[in-house]
């Protein structure tokens, strides 16, 4: 069976190279290539970069309309498969696949739909996520389910360390429902879609720590935000990175909520909150790299008793 995949980022490169194994992908749909750095160079999406070292096409319009159409047409692609493209397909592009499309997303649909599910899973302090294989609809992550796995949580995950897990537990699964779709076996499910929660899109001032929430609040930004765009603070005018922690709800002081009450040999930098006590093991100051607590406080005199955030 004849496949147009589209992705884009990495969390797209193991289903990319799954399905490139297991079927005949003709080719690739991505994002074009994005200016990065002081120089601006033009980098290629990771999916892009897999594509090429697969020997598969690859077809960047800026965006899906006629011209998009028209450079997929020739690939004569039966099934199209979506894996954070980062698009909406339009009746007209979907109507150019006789098997239609599938997306996968990584949330147990019809939690989290939309952009950021892997955030709002640790945002929310759920103790399972996972990953779904939805029929492409009109409307964002509403289409009929053919498959789901499950992904039990610690609590300790950051949005990397999830990413990679659903990224290759999404990969077998979307295997799968492809190898259904091609016998013609697939049985796909309508969502309940009275169940439904919705992520947003992330910007970078989400990032910016509330010390007023709890230190479990706190401590799920941190790991949400992880690796971008990190949860932060401010110290003496500086942007200041949290970049591990680990809450203690029943920790408490008469400070105010933000002040570094202290530190702990075995727990770190010791940070009132709204609700217990926040203590960090890793964090990286304006322009510099990152540290764990010993060698940042060994750079950075009388932190303890020093009011973060404002």
């Amino acid at each position: 069976m004849r496949i147009l995949f589209a992705g884009t980022p990495q969390i797209a490169v193991p289903a990319l190279r799954l399905l490139a194994r297991q079927h005949e992908v003709c080719a690739v749909l991505c994002a074009p290539d994005a200016a990065s750095g002081r120089n601006r160079y033009l980098i290629p999406p990771p999916a892009k970069s897999a594509a090429q070292e697969l020997a598969i096409p690859v077809v960047q319009p800026d965006r899906i309309g006629s011209q998009a159409r028209e450079l997929v047409r020739p690939y004569r692609a039966e099934l199209l498969v979506c894996v954070a493209y980062g698009r909406i397909f339009g009746p007209r592009f979907l109507s150019l696949f006789p098997r239609g499309g599938i997306n996968l997303h990584p949330s147990l649909l019809p939690r989290h739909r939309g952009p950021a599910p892997i955030p709002a899973a640790i945002l929310a302090g759920d103790v399972r996520s996972g990953v779904s294989v939805q029929a492409l609809a009109l409307e964002m992550d509403s289409g009929d389910i053919y498959a789901k796995r499950e992904i039990e949580l610690t609590g300790r995950e950051t949005t990397g360390s999830l990413g990679v897990i659903a990224a290759q537990e999404g990969a077998e699964l979307l295997a799968e429902v492809v190898t259904t779709i091609e016998k013609g076996t697939a049985t796909p499910v309508p969502q309940n879609h009275a169940d439904a929660t919705f992520s947003r899109m992330i910007s970078k001032d989400d990032g910016r720590i509330d010390w007023r929430a709890s230190a479990i609040e706190i401590d799920r930004a941190v790991r949400a935000y992880l690796p971008w765009p990190l949860a932060h603070t401010r110290y003496n005018e500086l942007t200041l990175n949290i970049l591990e922690t680990t809450p203690i709800p029943d920790g408490k002081s008469s400070v105010e909520p933000g002040t570094v009450v202290g530190v702990d040999k075995a727990a770190g930098i010791l940070i009132q909150t709204g609700s217990g006590i926040l203590s960090v093991q890793r964090l990286q100051l304006q322009n510099k790299r990152p540290l764990d607590w010993k060698s940042f406080l060994n750079g950075v005199r009388n932190f303890p008793g020093t009011p973060l955030g404002g």
